[in-house]
């Protein structure tokens, strides 16, 4: 039986393996390769190319970062906003501090700009949902002069973002605007990694999931069962489930590429592993005992401790195994988390098992 103690998901994370800036060239991040049963092989990025096969599909996120990062003004009040997510109406949810400054109804002002948002209502813990007073292109317009990327808490920019920062946190993949975050894994990609790639004759396509600013959120309650995993807004489209389903179908390996790509095909996927078109919104929790259904493997940067995403990590590779494989992380000096490294896992527990064998 699987823990649900947060505790048992813990372990020792030095500071300093917390990157800070990327590897540059992007393709010479470090690469742990533990695709292979009680045996790790130490590799970069620019190896991936040798670890696929043709008739291998990699899926990627195309999302595109927000500038989320907000300072309004409730009279005299400093007002923090993180955009979260924007809503079926229009409005956004967001995450804000010093909300106990704040009653539905106010109107919250931003130095610089004429544009405006409306408390439309209030959420226990700084939850908040917004009516700003720019939409569309306009909302676009007023981000760009009056946001900041909404960098993780763990990246130390005493002064904020830079621009170097921008295109940093920016993936080769992006088309749809939409996330607070960068898809982590999608920053290893350069246009010569992806000729690499296509040369093995493994195909690529994408997917769009808006990682929310919940992916910063701990979990802090004792057992995992309690925590309450955020929402996030998903489009898996007709031709990416065809696709998908097809490489399945000719014993080809899917390959999510970053656990926001995983979260979402494990979402848009029935019993029988069937890939369907998603367009909706995924608070899937994927924790040890989850049998995954639409992923062989997975490309994932190191995760924090105590993190959903190490759960998330831990169900895929299996418990000991993650265990291992971040304990040699540590041990090698791998950096962690959104400007780190990266490793390569193999589905421990799969619907398909039979399938992880050779695509030649």
């Amino acid at each position: 039986m699987s823990s649900d103690r947060t505790e048992d998901f813990d372990f020792h994370l030095p500071e300093s393996l917390i990157a800070q800036e990327p590897a540059r060239p992007r393709e010479a991040a470090r690469l742990l390769d533990a695709t292979q049963p009680d045996m790790f092989a130490d590799r970069h990025i620019r190896d991936l190319p040798s670890l696929l096969k043709r008739g291998d599909l990699l899926v990627a996120n195309n999302t595109a970062v927000i500038r989320a990062q907000l300072h309004g003004l409730r009279g005299e009040a400093k007002i923090g906003i993180t955009l979260d997510q924007i809503q079926p109406d229009g409005s956004w949810h967001v995450l804000v501090r010093n909300a106990r400054r704040l009653k539905v109804g106010d109107t919250i002002a931003f130095p610089g700009v004429q544009d405006t948002a409306r408390v439309q209502a209030l959420e226990p813990g700084g939850g908040a949902v917004l009516r700003f007073s720019a939409e569309g292109d306009a909302f676009d317009a007023f981000l760009q002069k009056a946001g900041a990327l909404a960098l993780p808490p763990y990246i130390h920019r005493p002064e904020g973002p830079t621009a170097q920062d921008t295109s940093d946190y920016a993936t080769i993949f992006e088309r749809n605007k939409g996330a607070v975050a960068a898809p982590t894994a999608g920053l290893h990609f350069t246009p010569a990694l992806l000729k690499a790639i296509d040369a093995t004759g493994a195909q690529r396509c994408t997917l769009t999931l808006h990682v929310g600013a919940g992916t910063f959120l701990p979990v802090r309650e004792a057992e995992i069962s309690e925590h309450k995993m955020h929402s996030e807004r998903g489009i898996i489209t007709p031709e990416t489930a065809e696709r998908i389903n097809a490489t399945r179908k000719a014993g080809g390996r899917i390959i999510a590429i970053g656990t926001t790509s995983l979260r979402l095909l494990e979402t848009a996927t029935d019993e029988n592993g069937i890939v369907h078109p998603f367009d909706g919104t995924t608070s899937i929790f994927i924790r040890p005992g989850y049998q995954f259904r639409a992923v062989d493997m997975l490309l994932t940067n190191f995760h924090l401790p105590r993190s959903t995403l190490f759960m998330l990590v831990s169900a895929f590779a299996g418990v000991e195994r993650a265990r291992q494989i971040y304990a040699h992380a540590v041990a090698s000096g791998y950096r962690f988390y959104s400007y780190g490294d990266a490793c390569l896992l193999r589905c421990a527990h799969s619907i398909h098992a039979h399938h992880l064998g050779t695509v030649e």
